[in-house]
């Protein structure tokens, strides 16, 4: 049997918890490993640089579903084309993080609005046309809706 390491040595060595791991290979993105005689799992060493590689994806954005397909892409790489690898992929992640950068610029704007104005009651806002707060423009669109 070829020389390995333990759940435990492998979940401490990534960074992870052993519940992590097992997820992990139970959704495929962690090959599943030779056991001992007694059962034990025994996981080759590249096993903690994937994990690695996972946890970084991840923290970049990428969900679990991204992360198994750029897995697969690196591994099956041979006819692939070329937007489906990790250039292309992280092309798409960086326009929807910048995306939501910005909407998050938004938000941050109307709440110092909202802050600056001295808002402190969300009906009387909701009320007030003066108000950052788009309170107007939600009923306006709400009214519409119903009538």
């Amino acid at each position: 049997m070829k020389p390995g390491l333990r759940s435990g040595q492998v979940a401490e060595a990534a960074g992870v918890n052993q519940q992590t791991l097992r997820y992990y290979e139970r959704r495929g993105l962690v090959a599943e490993p030779d056991r001992t005689l007694g059962g034990h799992r025994l996981y080759p060493p590249e096993t903690v640089t994937i994990l690695r590689v996972i946890k970084t994806a991840q923290r970049l954005g990428f969900t679990l579903d991204e992360v198994a397909d750029l897995l697969d892409v690196s591994v099956h790489r041979h006819g692939r084309r070329p937007e489906a690898g990790l250039q292309a992929r992280a092309q798409a992640k960086l326009i929807e993080v910048e995306q939501k950068i910005a909407d998050l610029s938004v938000i941050r704007d109307t709440l110092r609005e909202a802050v600056a104005a001295g808002c402190d009651d969300l009906v009387a806002c909701a009320e007030s046309s003066c108000c950052p707060l788009p309170f107007v423009e939600l009923a306006k669109g709400a009214d519409r809706v119903e009538g």
